[in-house]
């Protein structure tokens, strides 16, 4: 069953709307609702706040302040990832960016919620905030960066090697704040039972979200459960929990009564986090063949000053191309906004979209054609690490998306192909992204109707989950899919690094497939040792599970009638993954992801008006699952590129610290009309480095790069070079040559 195109077992599910999710579940009766009133200033204090208008208010059973507020856990940093960390909420008078939350109004209905947060007053002493990341350039340098990976790197020596390089590329790029804005927001509801917390929320770690929560609330994380069955969405937004759930939860616990609290899709951008602007310099020196000499790059990024985040935006560019002169580094620069969180592809996105456009600067300065480039400049070992790769195919993807999409038709000279009044561009970057792997627990139980039921604390954030494990499952024990239960989404279940960074999917079926052979072990011992069985004194290693059966030698029996006899309330055994910093692979071999994008944009000779024409992306990511869940992510991914190349950019206020298009009509995502044809070719792979099933992450390569393939395209069409992202008119226009040019 892995890699057939399985159709999703719970899409019935979601169609008819019986898939539930946070904000919509009923067990628990009739809910309160909360509503988060937010600060109107960016930075200072709040001198005064009154409640009594509110607290009298129809239907309002409480407001919360940081005057009633119960005592709450620190944010422990000795915890290595911010995730499992307390959250602490109203702690105190002071503001430390726009919208934060100053007040939580409950009430019997949302409405009346709502209406009377308009009620509570709250006076402010205005302080002098650092709003503008243009503005200041005092930078200091994080001890890591995201993931843990280094702050800095450096391999020979730069200097000497770019001063001596024939060709050279020296430029500086700034990508904007992105947000992740999953169809879901962010969403809970806090059920009091007893001495304990059911939480039903919007995550992607329910082991995180459960630490968290317990450590916040000062609670035995025993006492706390977290549910989260289906999930609306996350990109990383929903990797750790954020006020609406530590707010719920206290007032549930006040109350005494169960209490909903969802944020407004206007709260999501001020309570939630972003992906950091950056201002990136990339430095490419080459010889008149074009392979590198030295390669360097520099990012400076924005951070909250009390939350520090360092996205690993130049990480990337240690393991993609050769070159003996190599440099990179990080630095930050503390703003009184919102914290930097993850967003799709942390590090990869930004990092790349620079990176890739600055290849195609060198592969235009040299006259030569990018994919070349590339492939000239493909490295035997991981150039810092030296270390083997473990599978690397991108030269394949180069190859095969160059052949595919026509390459060979792309305009030589930028600015040269129209049709009509549109201006006719190709464009292609390289994608690369590393694979990771957390530990996961997962228990399977085979019951005596011979049926499967899979369990983990695993969730399923749109991508497919259920379906993967179902097929890993259904492989492992041969049985048919309809006989294999998943059950995913609650913090009682085996433990799992949940869903983000690529590396839900093969934790968790590898731990599926280990729990699946351990089942398999003790199923075979025991029909082997029961006189009773056909396959009495059978050897294990002939053995074929198929259908629900075990057989060997014209022997068989029905795994229902093996533990109905032997197991009669069922059995069961545990599969797990290891931490990567346990598993020796991940030190003694580079191990990625890999990928192609190509592009075709038209644009508006007179309006500068840009419409992506067609796109393709090939990739190389180990054995596929499922291929059309996988294909599905892929392009997601490739069209996110497309959104941050020429539309998503949230732009803050530099008198208040709040972002001024904080909705969907102000900051812009691509929609149906502005993607046409999107096409993905998976290469066949196996890399049994990353795991016994030979597969890796694949949620995010898509974006990487795809972006950049997009901006090169603009270039190729117009010859105008925009690297301030996102690629838009007013950039684009006083550029563009005369129509008669």
């Amino acid at each position: 069953m892995i890699g057939q195109a399985v159709n999703r077992v719970d899409g019935p599910l979601k169609a008819t709307g019986r898939a539930t999710y946070a904000y919509e579940h009923w067990e628990a009766g009739q809910p309160l609702y909360g509503f988060i009133v937010g600060a109107t200033i960016g930075k200072g204090r709040v001198t005064r706040i009154d409640t009594e208008d509110a607290e009298r208010a129809p239907g309002v059973q409480l407001v919360m302040t940081y005057l009633n507020t119960p005592e709450q856990g620190p944010r422990d940093e000795s915890i290595p990832f911010e995730y499992w960390r307390a959250q602490p909420v109203l702690t105190g008078p002071d503001i430390h960016y726009y919208g934060e939350p100053v007040a939580l109004v409950v009430a019997e209905t949302l409405e009346e919620a709502r209406s009377a947060a308009d009620l509570v007053e709250v006076e402010y002493r205005a302080g002098r905030g650092r709003f503008d990341f243009g503005e200041f350039e005092d930078v200091y340098i994080p001890k890591t960066v995201n993931a843990g990976l280094p702050t800095d790197t450096a391999v020979g020596d730069f200097d000497a090697g770019f001063a001596g390089a024939e060709v050279k590329v020296d430029q500086q790029y700034t990508t904007p704040y992105e947000f992740s804005l999953p169809i879901e927001p962010n969403a809970c509801m806090a059920e009091p039972r007893g001495e304990d917390l059911v939480i039903y929320v919007s995550c992607q770690i329910t082991d995180a979200a459960r630490d968290s929560v317990a450590s916040t609330l000062r609670m035995a994380p025993e006492r706390v459960h977290i549910l989260a069955p289906f999930v609306g969405g996350g990109f990383g937004s929903k990797l750790g929990i954020h006020s609406e759930t530590i707010l719920a939860a206290f007032a549930a616990r006040t109350l005494r009564r169960p209490v909903k609290v969802a944020m407004t899709r206007q709260q999501v951008f001020q309570l939630v986090g972003m992906r950091p602007t950056s201002s990136q310099r990339v430095r490419l020196g080459a010889g008149r063949d074009g392979r590198l000499s030295a390669i360097a790059h520099d990012v400076t990024m924005h951070t909250n000053p009390d939350i520090e985040y360092a996205e690993q935006t130049a990480a990337t560019t240690r393991s993609l191309y050769a070159a003996p002169h190599r440099l990179t580094s990080h630095r930050l620069t503390a703003l009184d906004l919102p914290r930097g969180t993850d967003v799709r592809a942390p590090g990869e996105a930004p990092g790349m979209l620079t990176v890739e456009s600055a290849m195609d600067e060198l592969a235009d300065a040299l006259r030569m054609d990018p994919v070349e480039l590339r492939i000239r400049n493909e490295p035997t070992v991981d150039p810092e690490r030296d270390v083997p790769y473990s599978d690397r195919h991108l030269v394949d993807c180069l190859r095969e998306g160059a052949r595919r999409f026509g390459w060979e038709n792309r305009p030589a000279t930028p600015a040269s192909v129209r049709d009509g009044q549109w201006l006719i561009g190709y464009g292609m970057s390289a994608a690369i992204r590393g694979h990771f792997q957390g530990p996961t627990a997962v228990r399977v139980r085979l019951e005596t109707d011979g049926t499967a039921v899979i369990q983990t604390d695993m969730t399923d954030i749109g991508t497919g989950t259920y379906t993967i494990l179902t097929q890993v499952g259904a492989e492992g024990l041969g049985l048919p899919l309809e006989r294999v239960r998943i059950e995913l989404g609650r913090s009682d279940h085996p433990t799992s690094w949940g869903s983000g960074g690529s590396w839900g999917a093969t934790n968790s079926c590898t731990a599926v497939h280990r729990a699946c052979m351990t089942l398999r072990e003790k199923l075979l011992d025991t029909v082997r040792d029961d006189a009773r069985s056909p396959l009495h004194g059978l050897d294990p290693a002939n053995a074929v599970f198929s259908d629900g059966n075990v057989g060997t030698d014209g022997a068989s029996e029905a795994l229902g009638e093996i533990v109905a006899r032997n197991h009669p309330e069922g059995v069961e055994a545990e599969g797990r993954t290891l931490f990567m910093g346990d598993d020796p692979n991940y030190s003694a071999y580079s191990i990625n992801t890999y990928g192609a994008t190509f592009a075709e944009v038209g644009v508006d000779a007179d309006t500068a008006e840009i419409r992506l024409r067609r796109m393709l992306g090939v990739y190389s990511v180990g054995r596929v699952f499922n291929p059309k869940t996988a294909r599905s992510q892929l392009i997601g991914g490739m069209i996110w590129g497309v959104g941050a190349a020429l539309e998503e950019e949230a732009v803050v206020d530099p008198r208040s610290g709040a972002f001024v298009n904080r909705d969907f009509a102000g900051y812009l995502v691509p929609v149906h009309a502005d993607i046409p044809d999107v096409d993905v070719v998976v290469l066949e792979g196996y890399d049994d480095k990353a795991n016994v099933l030979g597969a890796k992450g694949l949620g995010e390569v898509g974006i990487c790069g795809s972006g950049a393939s997009v901006a090169n395209a603009v270039f190729n069409a117009t010859g105008v070079r925009v690297r301030d992202f996102p690629v838009t008119i007013e950039k684009l226009l006083p550029g563009l040559p005369p129509m008669d040019a």
